[in-house]
């Protein structure tokens, strides 16, 4: 009877520690804290857990496995598993996605920035540059055109940009360069203190940031209708971390993106509802720029812009013009759909 009940207990060592074995756990590395930018991958990681009964989990940390800048990095070599990471921090190594960077590419609204992202994505030559990285694009984080917070008076024609220090990367910083402000590209957890401490005058910011990195509340203005553009920042995952995953595992991952999109979607559309709100909260004037001033801002920064990226980057041996024609017709075909 005691060498059966032996028997009995090893065995179930053995089954404890064959499941143990078998669960799956992803290290998930953001930066910040949780706000609408991470929802989508907060989402996912419930849905997975859900429809795998807990053998495929995510570990989601913020700033405990790498700097936002180094996350792509990281994914290179293993690090860890997945993560976010920001076009603009890098774009010597993500040169195909800037195209979704570019200023005044006329993007509207969150659906439409969704479907330039995706057609993007799915090109063979942006594959082949992330493959570079071990890095395979998981999903987007569509973000509304961003704007400007400022200090001061504000400023409402493209003569007052002259000189002004703006926080903003990618393609929204070159636009900036182009009537005469200086733009840094700083990270987005210094801009606050950047501020704060006069060291710039402006910040370039899409809603949820303006609010979760604080910068909101040491502005005076906000720019509702400049839209010079946005910035890019997929979900990744290293390729061999996801080639490892079980059938099933992949499958429940796959099968759960597009709800975590809707989540992410919805859960933005509510911020920019009340954001007027949170403008009166905060006391922070709304400043409209006239329209005169936007077609000298879009004639300047726009076209000259996208023509340079597209010249530079096809000397570059990278498919520029197909890659940039794709975001045109996607967007045309999105707008049609509706």
């Amino acid at each position: 009877m005691k060498r059966l009940t032996s028997t009995v207990c090893v065995s179930a060592l053995t089954v404890a520690f064959a499941t143990e074995a078998m669960a799956t756990e992803w290290n998930v590395s953001l930066w910040g804290k949780r706000r609408a930018f991470t929802e989508h991958v907060h989402k996912l990681a419930e849905l997975v857990e859900e429809k795998t009964d807990g053998e495929f989990t995510m570990n989601i940390s913020y700033g405990g496995l790498s700097k936002n800048t180094e996350n792509l990095d990281g994914i290179s070599i293993f690090a860890f598993e997945m993560a976010q990471f920001c076009a603009g921090y890098h774009p010597d190594k993500n040169r195909a996605i800037t195209v979704l960077e570019l200023p005044f590419l006329g993007v509207n609204t969150l659906e439409e920035e969704l479907a330039v992202s995706q057609a993007v994505y799915a090109h063979p030559a942006v594959a082949n540059e992330m493959a570079q990285w071990s890095a395979q694009l998981l999903m987007p984080t569509p973000m509304p055109q961003y704007n400007l917070v400022g200090t001061g008076e504000p400023r409402d024609e493209l003569a007052e940009f002259d000189g002004m220090r703006v926080r903003a990367t990618g393609g929204i910083g070159r636009a900036f360069e182009a009537v005469g402000a200086v733009p840094t590209s700083m990270t987005a957890s210094e801009v606050y203190q950047a501020m704060e401490a006069g060291v710039i005058d402006t910040a370039s910011f899409a809603q949820h940031a303006h609010l979760s990195f604080g910068t909101i509340n040491e502005a005076d203005w906000w720019t509702a209708n400049l839209n010079p553009g946005t910035v890019n920042c997929p979900v990744v995952v290293n390729m061999d971390a996801y080639d490892a995953l079980s059938d099933a595992e992949r499958e429940a991952l796959d099968s759960s993106i597009p709800a975590a999109l809707d989540h992410y979607l919805a859960n933005y559309g509510e911020l920019l509802a009340r954001w007027d709100s949170v403008l009166e909260e905060k006391d922070v004037e709304k400043v409209m720029i006239s329209e005169e001033e936007l077609d000298k801002f879009r004639e300047i920064a726009g076209t000259p812009t996208h023509e340079a990226w597209i010249e530079e980057l096809s000397a570059q041996g990278l498919p520029a013009q197909e890659l940039y024609d794709l975001v045109m017709t996607t967007l045309e075909e999105t707008r049609a759909s509706n």
